[in-house]
């Protein structure tokens, strides 16, 4: 009789090897299958709205008629625009008083509350809440404390003999009545997070300074500080990033007056988009905000690589 062929078996390796890989990818269509609709919000709610405002900022656009492709000439109406040149000034003392002042705020409540005191619990909660408290809750609440004819502040300010102020209505004091608004609430996250970064100094270091006489001073700038440096670059970057973006608060008190004295680049970009419908225009400007955080980002970025490379060859 013929001798019949004898089916192709694959090696015992090859069989349990080709296994797997099926097994892998049914896996992975399995995963796809589930994450795909948060991967498609994700990319309708953020990088499709970017790329669309990248391409509207070359663009000479209401949001209503057909728009045109007018080039660069958003970016360069922004570079002669005064409008623009003010606010950019206006964030960036904002920026400059605020950040800073928070972050040796911080530090200094955290310094403090990192004792063993009586009632420590309530006093670190009672500075965490005004964090909590929302920028247009902080708006309205101080709009009417520092309302120059029915407020409370120009009500104290008479008892102690001292005349009446402007507070956000006067243009020498605006801006600087919204940092102190915005120290009362964002001072609480650097508080917390200092706090939470004191507990991670190692108290070795800190006796063998001790023993070794340093004094408190030089405790604080030879061993705590040199640990809170990762914490102090994110703080940072993170309370810049808030500084740069803040809009609710000037659009609740201010309305970027008076006499534009408060009107910050987010506000000048919504004033463009959506009260002037120019939204081309505001869009350009809003890339410029985001190229500035970029670049901010890189170089903390950087810094902070540098600070962890000289700590570790110490």
């Amino acid at each position: 009789m013929p001798r019949l062929p004898t089916p192709l078996t694959l090696p015992p390796d090859r069989a349990v090897t080709r296994g797997l890989r099926r097994r892998r990818r049914t896996e992975a269509a399995t995963a796809w299958a589930f994450v795909s609709p948060a991967v498609l919000v994700i990319l309708g709610l953020s990088v499709v709205p970017v790329l669309w405002s990248l391409l509207l900022s070359f663009r000479a656009s209401d949001l209503v008629t057909p728009s045109r492709w007018v080039g660069l000439d958003n970016y360069r109406a922004l570079a002669q625009d005064p409008h623009f040149h003010e606010a950019v000034q206006n964030t960036l003392v904002y920026t400059l008083l605020y950040v800073p002042l928070s972050i040796v705020a911080g530090l200094a409540l955290a310094l403090v509350l990192n004792r063993r005191i009586r009632f420590v619990g309530v006093y670190r909660t009672l500075f965490f809440v005004p964090f909590v408290v929302s920028a247009t809750a902080q708006g309205v609440l101080f709009s009417f404390v520092l309302d120059p004819e029915f407020g409370a502040a120009n009500s104290v300010l008479h008892h102690l003999g001292v005349s009446a102020q402007g507070f956000l209505t006067d243009p020498s004091q605006a801006l600087y009545v919204l940092v102190a608004i915005t120290l009362w609430s964002g001072t609480g996250l650097c508080t917390v997070v200092y706090l939470a970064a004191l507990q991670d100094v190692p108290q070795e270091l800190i006796e063998a300074a001790r023993l070794d006489g340093a004094r408190r001073r030089h405790l604080l700038r030879h061993v705590t500080l040199p640990a809170l440096t990762p914490v102090s670059v994110f703080l940072l970057l993170w309370q810049t990033i808030q500084a740069l973006q803040v809009f609710d608060l000037v659009y609740v008190t201010t309305k970027g007056g008076p006499l534009g004295s408060t009107t910050v680049i987010v506000y000048f970009i919504w004033e463009q988009a959506f009260k002037n419908f120019t939204a081309g225009y505001g869009a350009a400007a809003a890339y410029v905000l985001a190229l500035a955080l970029f670049v901010m980002a890189v170089l903390l970025r950087a810094v902070r690589g540098r600070a962890r490379t000289e700590a570790a060859a110490s």
